[in-house]
C-alpha cells in the first residue's frame, strides 16, 4: 500500500511528482471518493484507496510510490437524488475529468446505463502523466486567411501514398503526401474535427453504426485513441510538421456537453462525480438541452469553466495548435437566463495570457432559446456566418431578389458584424462537415440520409440546394457540365468575398457522400475523402482562386467597405456596377441576376463579376490605371481561360468572373 497523507485540493486531477501523486476531485456532494489502481493491464482493479481529505467541494489526498503509467479509475459514493442533482453509484468506474491519458477508447455497452451494474471491465482507465514542461506555444501565423475543414480519418483513410497502418490517424496528417495536397490547394489554416476522447451515442452500435464525427466527447484533455493512437506526442508531431509547411491547425472543440447524454445515458464521469456542479439543470433535476444531445455543461460555473479553460490550455501547450473553433459557441456563454456575450468563459479565454492571442471561431447558435446569436461574440473572434451560406446558395439556385443580399455578404456582411469588428470576424463558408457537400448541393433537391438508421428524418431539410433536372448521380453531359460549372462558381462567390473564407474537405475535389447530409455516423467511403475520384480540374481551379486571394490585398483587406477612398489614390475601396459599366445605385438591386464590384486596397484593385443569368452577356470594365492593365485571372465557366483583356468581355450564364490591374510597359 502506497504512504498516504492528504495532499492539496489546488489543482483538479492527478498530478505526479517524483515521490508519487495528487489526486484531487471535484465531488461536492459526494460521501466519499475513492481513487481506485489497476494492474498494468488495465483490467484488473488492485486496490481502492479513500481519499482522506476534504477541503469545500474538492476531496484529496497524496499517494507516494506511484509513478508515471500507473492506471487508475474513481468511484464516487453518495445519495442517488437525480431530482437534486445527486446519481452517485459506487458500482461506476468514473474517468478523471482532468485526465490526460487513457488506456483505450469508449465503447457504448448497455451496462454503463443500468444502475447497480459494475462497469470496471467496460470503463476506459486514465493513465498516470509525467509533469514535462512543454515548449512554449509559437504566435498563431499571421495574415489572411484561407481555412480548409477536415475530419483526420476522412482525410486521410484512403490516401494511396501514405502506409496503410497510418492512415486514418493524426500522423497520416503529418505524411508528406498529406501536407504536399494541403500546400498545393494553398490553404493557410486546417481546421480539425474534435480529437478529444468521445463515446457513440446509444442508438448507435445497435445500428452498426458510430460517432465518426467524434462531437460526443468525454475526457476533454484526452486525444481519442482512434484518431491518435500516439496520444498528444502524435499530435503535437503532426501540428509541428504542419507549422513548417506554413500551414496552421485550429481545433474544434466540444464544451457544449458529454457523451454522457441524457438521463437514460452512460454514466462515465462528470454525472457520476458532481452531476448539479457540472450540468446545467432545469427544475426536477432534467437536464437543460440546450445542445440537442441531452445535457448541457453550465460553463458558466466554477467547475466547468475551471475544465474547459484547463482543457484549452492542454492543448495550446501539449498540441501547440493554433487556435480553436467552438461547437454551438451559445452554449458557451449561457447563463440561466440566457445567452451573454460576457458570460464568464468567454470573458476568462479574452483576458488568459495564454488564450487570448489564439484564433478563436465560434458556431453562434444552439438550439436553446434565443439561440441564434450571429455577430454578438467578441471583436477578434471569428464566427460561422449561416446568412454568407444561405445567401451564397440561394443566389445559384436561382431564388429572385438575392442580389444585394448577396453583395453585402461579399463585401463582409458589415450589417452583422459591427462596433469594432473586423471583417476577417466574418467565418464565411458554402458547406461544412454539416450538411451537404458541395458536389451534392448542385446535385441533390432532397436529402438522402437513410443509412443513417432514422428512416431519413436526420438532417437538415432546408438546404438551398438544386439538381440541375436529375436527382442524384446523372450520365447527361449537360446535366453534367451546368453542374461543375455551378460548383466552380460558388467557390468562385466564396473564395473572392471579403471575410474568411473555409472550403470543406473535399469541395474542391468533387467529393460527394451520395446526399448524405448528416453523415456524422458513416465511418466509411460515404464520408472518405476519395483519392482516386479527385475531379482534378476543380481542385486546379480552386488552389488558383486561393492563390489570387492571397495575392491580392482588394480581396482581403480587413476593413468594412464604405464607397470611398481610403488613401490618397482617390479611387473608392468599392465600386457598384452593372455588367454594362452603369454605376448600381441601391434602386437598381431588386430582381437583378448580375452584379460586378470593383475592389480597391493598398494599390491593388480587382474586379469580381457574378453573374447569375442563363443568358451571356458582355462584361463592360472601368478604365485602368494608367501604366494598368486588365487581366483576366479566373472564369468559373471556363476554368482554362485567362490573360490580358480589353475594355470588354464575354460572360458565360451563372459564372463568375475575376480580374485584377497589372502594371506594364
Amino acid at each position: 500500500m502506497p504512504d498516504l497523507n492528504e495532499g492539496t485540493p489546488a489543482q483538479p486531477g492527478v498530478t505526479a511528482d517524483a515521490a508519487g501523486v495528487n489526486v484531487a476531485v471535484v465531488a461536492p456532494d459526494a460521501t466519499l471518493v475513492e481513487f481506485c489502481l489497476f494492474d498494468a493491464t488495465g483490467d484488473t482493479e488492485l486496490a481502492r484507496y479513500p481519499l482522506p481529505a476534504r477541503s469545500g467541494e474538492v476531496w484529496h489526498g497524496y499517494f507516494s510510490g506511484i509513478a508515471p503509467g500507473a492506471r487508475y479509475g474513481l468511484r464516487a459514493h453518495g445519495a442517488w437524488a437525480p431530482e437534486a442533482g445527486q446519481r452517485f453509484d459506487p458500482a461506476k468506474l468514473l474517468v478523471d475529468p482532468w485526465a490526460r491519458a487513457l488506456d483505450r477508447p469508449f465503447r457504448f455497452d448497455p451496462r454503463l446505463c443500468l444502475r447497480g451494474a459494475e462497469t470496471a471491465h467496460l470503463v476506459p482507465k486514465a493513465i498516470v502523466v509525467a509533469e514535462v514542461p512543454p515548449p512554449a506555444p509559437p504566435p498563431p501565423r499571421p495574415g489572411p486567411r484561407v481555412i480548409y475543414e477536415l475530419h483526420v480519418r476522412g482525410f486521410t483513410r484512403l490516401h494511396p501514398a501514405i502506409p496503410e497502418p497510418v492512415r486514418g490517424t493524426f500522423a497520416a496528417l503529418a505524411h508528406p503526401a498529406a501536407i504536399a495536397y494541403l500546400r498545393a490547394l494553398g490553404v493557410t489554416h486546417v481546421e480539425v474535427m474534435p480529437l478529444a476522447a468521445g463515446i457513440d451515442e446509444r442508438h448507435l452500435p445497435p445500428l452498426g453504426l458510430g460517432n465518426y464525427w467524434n462531437y460526443n466527447p468525454v475526457a476533454l484533455l484526452v486525444p481519442d485513441a482512434r484518431l491518435a493512437p500516439g496520444g498528444m506526442a502524435e499530435i503535437r508531431a503532426a501540428v509541428e510538421a504542419l507549422r513548417e509547411a506554413g500551414i496552421g491547425v485550429i481545433l474544434d472543440v466540444v464544451f457544449n456537453h458529454t457523451g454522457e447524454s441524457d438521463a437514460e445515458g452512460p454514466t462515465l464521469s462528470l454525472r457520476g462525480l458532481a452531476d448539479a456542479a457540472f450540468h446545467r439543470l432545469l427544475p426536477g433535476g432534467v437536464y437543460a438541452n440546450d445542445a440537442g444531445t441531452g445535457n448541457a455543461l453550465a460553463l458558466d460555473r466554477p467547475w466547468p469553466l475551471w475544465l474547459a479553460m484547463d482543457a484549452m490550455r492542454h492543448w495550446v501547450l501539449h498540441a501547440g495548435v493554433d487556435g480553436f473553433r467552438l461547437d454551438l459557441g451559445v452554449t458557451l456563454g449561457r447563463r440561466d437566463s440566457g445567452f451573454d456575450p460576457q458570460a464568464p468563459l468567454l470573458t476568462a479565454m479574452r483576458q488568459d495570457p495564454l488564450l487570448r492571442d489564439r484564433i478563436i471561431i465560434a458556431e453562434p447558435w444552439d438550439i436553446g432559446p434565443g439561440g441564434y446569436r450571429l455577430g454578438e461574440f467578441p471583436a477578434g473572434w471569428g464566427e460561422w456566418n449561416d446568412r454568407f451560406r444561405d445567401t451564397a446558395r440561394r443566389f445559384w439556385r436561382g431564388d429572385p431578389g438575392q442580389a444585394g443580399e448577396l453583395a453585402t455578404r461579399l463585401a463582409g456582411s458589415a450589417d452583422i458584424f459591427r462596433a469594432g469588428r473586423r471583417v476577417s470576424d466574418s467565418v464565411n463558408y458554402i458547406t461544412a462537415h454539416d450538411g451537404f457537400t458541395l458536389a451534392d448541393l448542385v446535385s441533390y433537391a432532397e436529402r438522402r440520409n437513410q443509412a443513417n438508421g432514422e428512416a431519413g428524418r436526420d438532417g437538415h431539410p432546408e438546404n438551398h440546394s438544386w439538381n440541375g433536372g436529375v436527382e442524384g448521380p446523372s450520365d447527361d453531359p449537360v446535366i453534367r457540365a451546368r453542374r461543375a460549372a455551378d460548383a466552380r462558381a460558388m467557390l468562385a462567390t466564396l473564395l473572392l468575398a471579403r471575410g474568411t473564407p473555409m472550403l470543406g474537405m473535399g469541395d474542391e475535389a468533387g467529393r460527394s457522400q451520395h446526399g448524405n447530409n448528416n453523415a456524422y455516423a458513416q465511418d466509411n467511403a460515404i464520408s472518405w475523402f476519395d483519392w482516386a475520384g479527385i475531379d482534378t480540374v476543380l481542385r486546379d481551379f480552386t488552389a488558383r482562386l486561393v492563390r489570387a486571394r492571397l495575392a491580392h490585398p482588394a480581396l482581403t483587406a480587413d476593413r468594412p467597405l464604405t464607397g470611398l477612398p481610403q488613401d490618397a489614390t482617390g479611387i473608392p475601396d468599392v465600386a457598384w456596377r452593372h455588367l454594362d459599366g452603369r454605376s448600381k445605385q441601391a434602386e437598381h438591386w431588386g430582381e437583378a441576376r448580375s452584379l460586378v464590384a470593383v475592389l480597391h486596397a493598398a494599390g491593388d484593385r480587382v474586379a469580381v463579376a457574378l453573374h447569375g443569368a442563363e443568358q451571356t452577356a458582355a462584361l463592360v470594365l472601368p478604365p485602368p490605371r494608367p501604366g494598368f492593365r486588365w487581366r483576366l485571372l479566373a472564369d468559373s465557366a471556363d476554368p482554362m481561360r485567362c490573360g490580358v483583356m480589353g475594355e470588354s468581355l464575354a460572360v458565360a450564364p451563372r459564372s463568375v468572373l475575376l480580374l485584377a490591374e497589372e502594371a506594364f510597359g
